[in-house]
């Protein structure tokens, strides 16, 4: 093969379906132009399995030169709030999308209204009396056909003025539906006369008391797909079942044809993605709100820390496929500590305080250390870090009797104080119980980075000067459930007996006064330990910081 031709190649056979179908598309003359949409019903806040369809619809349009839509699903004002659309709108941007046009379902009731009438002028939907409950056991199974209503061979006048009746209010909710009239006996039970619309006394948020009936979800995405002339219609995979339904609507009607196509959702271990049992977890207080950081909503990990360079990261290596698959938490914190260890600062917190005392320090005397904000660009930012004879380390860097290969600190032994000296432990100090409260040590003063003799020791810790340590509050975040798969819970259990009762602990850390002065806007890294995100609950008297993933791991991405 030419070698120019090589790249082409190799990107070829890196694309996905969609993208294999778009290009194919856009090749044969399909579709002059992509224009894709992001279609949220607005009763929740996103989640991470939002994050993918949001990566996905945008980054295919801006990849072919296309555009997105948002477009609401608003078609159920019981659920809908106000609230929800605003959240939506921030939590694209914070991905860093923008929307070609905003748009709402609400926008063409009138259109779908008609659309509605036409469908009964033309033999294919009717107004049928029966209770909910009738039309479901009339469906009948995957094994046995249904059984029509007997409203389904009404006259078109009938059904008009049954359907206008319903729009003027004349009727009680439950009263009367419209159907379309289909097949009974289909195989796929969507295709059963689907129910088209529905009697619902709600004032909407954008269309107040306008109507008293409202489409069904399968009455409106495919036509609001076609009036805004989408190309690429791209749904989760619970919807393929869907499609058939979405085929005959803009066939039947003569409309644009919109092409719906399926991905497989986003399943994460520890992890629900159900809006209704979030909603759940907020309304029963298991949790402090929708963006409470242990929550998988974009307001939740934006909180935490999370960022939208190491979501879309993460959107890209699960990749695109037609199988549903569980993907591993441990990846997208993979992906979150990739991203963060290339940017954030770094600034040393003890959060287990032992104290040292350096018996040969000048009394009163504070060195002041120039300290990289980030070792990966040496020549970079800097901090001053203050040493004074009193620090605080962490109680996990110091043992009595230590194990082979314990490189920290032991009574007799040396470490270097990260940035600083080499310190050598020479006296234990415990209180009456016997717990370790003091070390008293002595530290080397030629051995300062950049002057005197250097030495080397395998033990590097961190500290914190006693005098000027800033006291923050640190709020440890872990899975909020126990189960790896929250998607197979047996039936005689229910999702919330799954939740974990440690998946908040709240502590207290001591730290260099540059932290509190950090203006970055993303996480830090706390060395050796983790990194972590300062919360909105902090004040000028108290910081909070949220743990936003561990500094090391075992995990390592295939």
């Amino acid at each position: 093969m030419d070698e120019a031709m090589k790249p082409a190649a190799e990107e070829a056979r890196n694309l996905n379906f969609l993208e294999e179908i778009i290009e194919e598309d856009l090749k044969t003359g399909k579709v002059q132009s992509v224009i894709t949409r992001f279609p949220p019903e607005p009763n929740g806040y996103l989640h991470l399995g939002h994050a993918k369809s949001i990566c996905l619809n945008f980054g295919l349009a801006l990849k072919y030169g296309g555009e997105t839509n948002l477009r609401y699903d608003d078609t159920n004002p019981v659920k809908e709030d106000i609230e929800y659309v605003d959240a939506i709108k921030e939590d694209i941007s914070w991905m860093g999308f923008q929307w070609a046009k905003e748009c709402y379902a609400s926008d063409y009731f009138d259109q779908l209204y008609a659309w509605a009438e036409q469908l009964i002028e033309q033999g294919q939907a009717y107004v049928d009396d029966q209770t909910q409950e009738e039309i479901s056991k009339g469906r009948g199974t995957v094994e046995t056909p249904g059984v029509e209503s007997p409203y389904r061979n009404r006259s078109v006048e009938e059904n008009l003025r049954l359907f206008r009746g319903m729009k003027a209010g004349k009727y009680a909710e439950g009263e009367k539906v419209l159907r379309a009239k289909i097949d009974m006996a289909s195989p796929n039970m969507l295709m059963r006369d689907p129910i088209l619309y529905r009697i619902k006394y709600a004032s909407h948020h954008r269309t107040g008391d306008k109507w008293c009936i409202y489409p069904m979800y399968d009455f409106t995405h495919g036509q609001c797909d076609s009036i805004e002339r989408i190309t690429h219609s791209i749904c989760t995979l619970e919807f393929d079942v869907h499609r058939p339904l979405y085929d005959w609507f803009i066939e039947v009607l003569g409309i644009f044809p919109s092409h719906q196509y399926e991905f497989a959702r986003l399943n994460l271990t520890y992890t629900l993605m159900s809006k209704r049992k979030l909603l759940e977890l907020v309304q029963k207080e298991y949790v402090t709100g929708w963006d409470d950081p242990r929550m998988p909503t974009l307001c939740g990990v934006r909180r935490r820390g999370y960022t939208p360079e190491s979501l879309k990261l993460f959107c890209d290596r699960i990749g695109v496929s037609k199988r549903d698959q569980m993907m591993d938490i441990q990846l997208l914190e993979w992906c979150v500590r990739q991203d963060l260890n290339a940017r954030s600062n770094r600034y040393m917190v003890v959060q287990k305080p032992l104290k040292v005392t350096l018996t040969n320090w000048e009394k009163g005397k504070v060195e002041w250390f120039d300290c990289p904000l980030n070792p990966a660009e040496p020549e970079g930012a800097s901090r001053k870090v203050p040493l004074t004879g009193e620090l605080y380390i962490e109680q996990d860097d110091f043992m009595e009797e230590p194990p082979r290969k314990f490189f920290r600190l032991r009574p007799g032994g040396e470490v270097r104080l990260k940035y600083t000296y080499i310190i050598k432990c020479k006296e234990v100090v415990k209180d009456a119980d016997g717990r370790v409260v003091e070390l008293k040590c002595t530290y080397d003063p030629s051995t300062k980075p950049g002057g005197g003799e250097w030495r080397s020791v395998k033990g590097t810790i961190h500290w914190v000067s006693t005098a000027h340590a800033r006291e923050i509050e640190i709020r440890d975040y872990d899975h909020l459930f126990l189960k790896e798969d929250m998607n197979s819970i047996p039936e005689d259990k229910d999702y919330m007996d799954y939740l974990n009762p440690d998946s908040l602990v709240v502590g207290t850390g001591y730290a260099e006064p540059a932290l509190l002065e950090d203006a970055s806007g993303i996480a830090v890294q706390f060395e050796r330990t983790g990194y972590y995100f300062k919360d909105r609950d902090s004040t000028d008297e108290r910081a909070v910081f949220n743990k936003t993933v561990a500094l090391k791991d075992s995990y390592r991405p295939e």
